[in-house]
């Protein structure tokens, strides 16, 4: 099982913009509207922490790889073949840069019409790190910041998410 999670604040900023493009997803006025919904364990597919929390049980099976989408782009190449290793996949260099190039954030976006149809341009928006810094009010920020430690900061996948190092402000 290949576990990919995200930091929460990111997590957050990008399904308020998804959610905008799905007409099957409820829509919210404001990113207010949407945070306190969030934060009230109102999403459709529920709440991101407890999703963690439940997940952490499992963190440490030899059949469960966690990697977090800051690593994948930071390090593609790196997330790639230790990936591939997980799954017994043997990979040459050449293979490696090609599913890394195809992989990428900029090539999936580009043929998103042809592999998503019209829900290419929902699916793939920025692709980046540290966008939340664009939506969060410091107040946000600060409620977010203590739902995480108590609920995630101390566990194995709250570790793997280097909060510190992604959701700061």
């Amino acid at each position: 099982i290949l576990l990919l999670i995200r930091n929460p604040k990111d997590l957050a900023t990008s399904f308020y913009h998804f959610s905008h493009g799905l007409a099957s997803f409820p829509s919210y006025e404001t990113w207010d509207d949407f945070f306190t919904a969030f934060m009230a364990k109102k999403m459709v597919w529920g709440c991101y922490f407890e999703y963690l929390s439940e997940w952490n049980k499992y963190a440490d099976q030899e059949n469960v790889m966690t990697v977090t989408y800051e690593e994948v782009k930071e390090n593609p190449a790196l997330a790639v073949k230790n990936i591939a290793t997980f799954f017994g996949i043997p990979l040459t260099e050449e293979e490696l840069q090609l599913v890394v190039e195809r992989s990428s954030f900029q090539s999936m976006k580009k043929n998103s019409d042809k592999t998503h149809g019209t829900l290419g341009n929902v699916f793939f928006r920025k692709g980046g790190v540290s966008d939340w810094k664009n939506l969060f009010t410091e107040d946000q920020n600060e409620k977010m910041d203590k739902i995480f430690k108590e609920r995630i900061a101390g566990t194995k996948l709250g570790k793997m998410l280097k909060y510190d190092l992604y959701c700061k402000a």
